[in-house]
């Protein structure tokens, strides 16, 4: 187990003490195609009755994403995101009381999404994609979450693994920073999410959740996300065919709670009222 330390993370309407207990970000993907629940929320009357729905549950941040990054994902314009997005944020706005991210690696996308109320960016390439996000971000002063990605969401489980997980995601984490740094970004607005499942095989998945403790040396907060992911399901499965990812439920809870122990300080989860329960449990855990 290792403790956490504590990081003020400072939104345009309020500042989030993050490691005094575990923060929990449902996810609400409002696309077609997202491999756990694409469909479920592509009308804008579902997708609003679902985030009040995990606002309920005990979400403390809401993330929308509106492209899908699943392995094997091809890109969508950021018209079409756009698109899928902006009628959703539209319907949304004043009636949360928890903070909106938006889950989405481009400039002008963050743009407009900030605009309409959104007070975090999460981009799961790490500025890898469009440099031009760190400026955005800077200019808006919100938070922006990087992520680690190796590869591309088209190429990430095609390309060889890394020899050194840790290693690898450490160098390109370090990388992230720096354009962020130099674009503008304050270092108080920085979270870091080592990208559980991007260009990592299963076995790589679970070390570096042991090995959270070594990525919290580059002296940001952590966000972790293992929700119902292909490791899990194999795990599961054993030697046979994957369980089915709506059957990913206890062992996404084991995940998040080993996470928080091993220093996680915000958990990206689907099942928001089960994995507050598990973040509220090993919250405890750490505190004695």
């Amino acid at each position: 187990m290792n403790s956490r330390k504590i990081f003020r993370l400072k939104l345009p309407s309020r500042t989030l003490v993050l490691g005094e207990r575990t923060f929990v970000m449902g996810v609400l993907n409002v696309t077609p195609d997202s491999f756990s629940d694409g469909g479920k929320f592509v009308s804008v009357k579902k997708a609003v009755e679902a985030a009040l729905a995990m606002e309920r549950a005990g979400a403390d941040i809401l993330d929308i994403g509106a492209e899908s990054s699943r392995p094997g994902s091809e890109g969508i314009s950021a018209s079409e995101e756009l698109r899928r997005l902006l009628p959703v944020l539209e319907a949304l706005r004043g009636r949360l009381k928890v903070p909106i991210s938006v889950d989405t690696q481009k400039s002008t996308v963050a743009e407009i999404a900030i605009g309409a109320g959104v007070e975090m960016i999460n981009d799961v390439s790490g500025l890898k994609h469009d440099p031009r996000l760190a400026a955005v971000v800077a200019r808006h002063k919100v938070p922006l979450v990087l992520m680690h990605m190796r590869g591309t969401p088209t190429t990430m489980q095609k390309l060889p693994f890394a020899k050194n997980v840790i290693t690898d995601i450490t160098a390109g984490l370090q990388r992230s920073i720096a354009v962020a740094l130099r674009g503008g970004i304050r270092k108080t607005r920085i979270v870091l999410d080592p990208g559980i499942g991007f260009g990592k095989s299963h076995e790589q998945n679970y070390k570096l959740l042991r090995k959270l403790p070594v990525l919290a040396k580059l002296g940001y907060p952590l966000l972790v996300g293992t929700s119902r992911k292909g490791f899990i399901g194999s795990t599961l499965g054993g030697k046979g065919k994957p369980v089915p990812v709506g059957d990913r439920g206890w062992g996404t809870a084991a995940t998040v709670a080993a996470s928080i122990l091993f220093g996680a300080h915000i958990v990206r989860v689907h099942d928001v009222h089960e994995m507050a329960q598990v973040a509220s449990v090993s919250d405890a855990v750490l505190s004695t």
